[in-house]
């Protein structure tokens, strides 16, 4: 079944999760999950405490089953989970989604096993048993596996984690997505959920921009206690983890997942840090001079400029936007993009409950991706359908590689979606010869740079301070605030003035929350995509079959492997310089109209 919601912007595409499962009580998603448990069970009988012993070729085949387990079992997982977010005040869906996880966890510890025993055996052993090639197609994952191996802990003390983690981390994560899609906020007169109310922000009228910031501050006063005590759970929760596990720095463990050297992010973030009073002071100044004022308000931000166009965008209109960019760069890119709008993959409306913000799901490569959005036709939410179907774009051919290899780490995966942004944003531009047009492009594109790339770089300092504070003790939502003004006040300069109730704006940022220190992957992105288009840009000839070849790569590559045949390298000091050049550069241009 498909279906579409009618609304001032056309009939805006709601997903169509029969592809999955017809529905939570449809016959097949409770036969999938008896045969997971089944098989899952019967695998761990058959190989447990025994894979040491095991030819390469019966590794081999045990990994392929194990591989098999994962696309059934993320299959029911990606089902509920999407079911979920449709509507998460929905308190049906949310028992749906609370037994499946917690039945899935229950499975999962039967294969604990498997990972922990794989790495107990012996490095030669092991390279010698992946002579064989069904082994050795492997490799790659089994590599990225050895990695985890000096943190992993004993059998019994995984499972404990694992079992644990549904009344832990998986428990407040959930509270947190419940409460958030709760929340409602009065303005003038008018109750709108988080999006809606975001959205002023965006308005032409200061007043309403004002109205807006004022509703958050408010409603996010009211609900302080309870984001600081998830906060400070969460942030205790990932500190006795860390040290059971080894981990010396707070943020190790996302390095490690994102296969990146900690060095290079210390890097990233020393270089964005640096160039904060060429970027963002020095933009935001620049726009407080466009609107005629001595400095911003925190509200102000995102305000559009007096010239800029604010026409709500027709969703047909951002479809063909976005396509129309994805083509002219590879015909094949529109194509797998487009049957994200033909067969309803996308779901696209703002509803109440509906879980805010965007977000690309790779659900498993024996199904497709699902793109969630909030559209409400700014021009920014056509750049999110631009990056989110980039995500999109690269899911489909990631996965390729299987269930154990498509996942990209968070670092690479921003890579596709950033560059699909870019793509479009050029396409908008080529086609504007009016010069105050072009200059409201620049600008609004220079402004998306800038929360890509300053904003999440503050992000990711906020995290490391509230991270390490947490260590000394519990925080309070006083100290949790201060420490986000004085990172904000940082990173934005002189030129806006954080009014009263911005210290309570720390608490809807979901990453916090789900994925701690993921934010520098937006960075990471976005400087690497800098690069990387100004390598098209210098040379077309061979650069889209580097690129598609980057994409269908999915986790089988470090990134330095996967830079290389564009002759670029993270590692070089000087690279992060180079991908906030552009930044700099736009803005010079902006300077000089």
């Amino acid at each position: 079944m498909t279906a579409a919601a009618a609304t001032k912007l056309g009939n805006l595409p709601e997903w169509n999760l029969g592809d999955l499962y017809a529905s939570p009580e449809a016959p097949e998603f409770a036969a999938d999950l008896k045969r997971g448990e089944d098989l899952s069970r019967a695998f761990a009988e058959k190989y447990r405490g025994k894979l040491a012993a095991l030819s390469g070729a019966e590794l081999a085949g045990a990994l392929k089953e194990y591989e098999a387990l994962s696309d059934l079992l993320g299959r029911t997982g990606s089902y509920a989970q999407l079911h979920f977010v449709g509507d998460t005040t929905d308190s049906k869906r949310g028992k749906f989604y609370g037994d499946v996880s917690a039945k899935l966890t229950d499975i999962s510890t039967l294969l604990l096993f498997f990972e922990l025993e794989l790495n107990r055996i012996e490095d030669a052993a092991l390279e010698k048993a992946m002579e064989v090639p069904a082994l050795a197609h492997y490799r790659p994952w089994i590599d990225n596996l050895r990695k985890e191996k000096p943190y992993q802990l004993d059998d019994k003390i995984e499972e404990l984690f694992l079992e644990k983690s549904q009344t832990s981390a998986a428990a407040f994560n959930r509270l947190f997505d419940e409460t958030m899609a709760g929340l409602r906020f009065e303005v003038d007169g008018e109750t709108l959920t988080l999006e809606p109310t975001l959205n002023l922000m965006q308005s032409p009228d200061e007043a309403k921009r004002k109205a807006g910031a004022e509703a958050l501050a408010r409603t996010f006063g009211d609900n302080l206690k309870l984001f600081t005590l998830i906060t400070n759970t969460l942030a205790k929760d990932k500190d006795i983890s860390d040290r059971w596990r080894g981990f010396k720095d707070i943020a190790d463990a996302r390095h490690l997942s994102n296969r990146v050297e900690p060095e290079v992010v210390a890097a990233l973030v020393e270089s964005v840090r640096n160039n904060y009073p060429k970027l963002s002071h020095r933009y935001y100044r620049m726009k407080a001079k466009w609107l005629g004022k001595d400095h911003l308000m925190h509200w102000d931000r995102n305000a559009p400029l007096p010239q800029e166009d604010t026409r709500e965008v027709p969703w047909s209109e951002a479809k063909d936007m976005v396509l129309s960019a994805y083509g002219s760069f590879a015909p094949e890119m529109a194509d797998i993009a487009r049957a994200f709008f033909d067969r309803n993959w996308i779901d696209a409306p703002s509803r109440p409950g509906k879980a805010p913000g965007a977000f690309a799901h790779p659900t498993v490569p024996s199904a497709h991706p699902y793109v969630l959005l909030n559209y409400l036709g700014k021009t920014r939410d056509v750049m999110t359908l631009a990056h989110e179907l980039g995500h999109g774009v690269h899911q489909v051919l990631a996965a390729q590689q299987g269930p154990l290899m498509a996942a990209t780490p968070l670092t690479l995966a921003e890579t596709a979606s950033v560059f699909g942004e870019m793509l479009t944003f050029q396409a908008l531009l080529n086609q504007t010869a009016d010069p105050v047009k072009r200059k409201v492009l620049l600008a609004s594109k220079a402004e998306d740079m800038i929360n890509t790339v300053v904003r999440q770089i503050a992000f990711y300092s906020f995290e490391r301070r509230v991270h390490t504070a947490r260590k000394e003790g519990e925080l309070t939502p006083e100290q949790i605030g201060a420490i986000w003004l004085e990172v904000q006040a940082e990173s934005l300069g002189d030129g806006i003035r954080l009014g009263e109730g911005y210290e309570t704006f720390w608490t809807y940022v979901p990453h916090f929350i789900h994925s701690p220190f993921y934010v520098y992957a937006y960075a990471f992105g976005d400087c690497l995509v800098n690069s990387l288009y100004a390598r098209y840009r210098e040379s077309e000839q061979g650069f889209r079959e580097k690129y598609f070849e980057m994409l269908k790569a999915g986790g089988t590559k470090h990134h330095s492997e996967l830079l290389r045949p564009f002759g670029l390298d993270a590692t070089d000091p000087g690279f992060w310089d180079k991908g906030l050049s552009v930044i700099s550069g736009m803005i010079d241009e902006l300077e000089a109209m």
